[in-house]
């Protein structure tokens, strides 16, 4: 069966709550795996797409905490999408760092993930194995019997917050050419909440905090700005949950013909790709 190359859901038909697809999208929120690329490959129309939307304020947000925004930035320029100022990516791992300073000034931290998620929090907080006040749950190699044990008792003990960069239990990678999935924030974090006994605070997509902090950067209200993803749990699920028009492009992990989850709301747009995206919007861009 062809994909469509219409949005299934009309413009003038949102959910109630919802702005209207018809009005003009003032600034962008744009996911990046499974929307602009696959692993180290530039999905078609991703610089086209780019290109178009030069001029309009956009952020390139990502429930990845692994690099930090300079290597993302990097990250797109080797495949031809342009090098984006760092200021205009924002990580998982850069909010919650973000979010921890919010809620306690000067914190003191245990990291569990990847190197990119501690340069992040050592921009606000310190490092501290023995006196923690929270214990940070990344994507990435980190996770063994030690840090396990490490994180468990400075939570039971300690009384230490255990907060995670994002909920994704599973996500998309490649190697040598080839994909693979490799567990993602909740599947990591799920360890130290079972034995805990407590659920984590949550960061990422489809919670608030990376959606506001987004606005906050564009200086722009939640219904001016159109978040762009591929997963209906996180990205689009968030962003109407935020109080932002969506839209779903079907080139990550939901397929084509993949039936829509009957407990999350539809977005307002949902297309085959970027193409079919810019055409659908050809009318809201200016």
């Amino acid at each position: 069966m062809n994909a469509p190359q219409v949005p299934r859901n009309p413009p003038s038909a949102p959910e109630p709550g919802q702005p209207s697809a018809a009005a003009p999208i003032a600034a962008l929120l744009l996911d990046m795996d499974g929307v602009l690329f696959h692993g180290e490959t530039p999905l078609p129309g991703a610089a086209a797409f780019l290109r178009r939307i030069a001029t309009l304020p956009h952020l390139f947000v990502t429930n990845n905490p692994i690099r930090t925004p300079a290597e993302v930035a990097a990250r797109l320029a080797s495949m031809g999408l342009g090098r984006p100022r760092p200021k205009q990516i924002l990580t998982s791992a850069e909010a919650t760092a973000r979010w921890l300073a919010r809620e306690r000034p000067g914190f003191r931290y245990y990291a569990v993930g990847a190197a990119g998620l501690d340069a992040a929090l050592r921009q606000h907080g310190v490092p501290d194995a023995g006196q923690a006040d929270f214990v940070v749950v990344g994507e990435g190699p980190g996770l063994d019997f030690e840090t396990l044990t490490t994180g468990i008792n400075l939570v039971l003990k300690r009384g230490a917050r255990l907060v995670v960069t994002n909920p994704d239990t599973s996500v998309d990678d490649s190697r040598d050419g080839a994909h693979r999935i490799l567990p993602g924030g909740g599947a990591l974090v799920a360890p130290f909440a079972a034995a805990c006994g407590v659920s984590p605070v949550v960061i990422g997509k489809p919670e608030p905090a990376l959606f506001q902090m987004a606005c906050e950067r564009l200086g722009l209200p939640a219904q001016a700005c159109v978040m762009v993803g591929d997963r209906p749990d996180t990205d689009i699920a968030g962003a109407l949950r935020a109080g932002m028009r969506a839209a779903l492009v079907r080139t990550g992990r939901f397929a084509p013909e993949a039936p829509w989850p009957a407990d999350i709301p539809p977005p307002h747009w949902d297309v085959p790709d970027l193409g079919s995206l810019l055409r659908a919007w050809q009318h809201l861009l200016g």
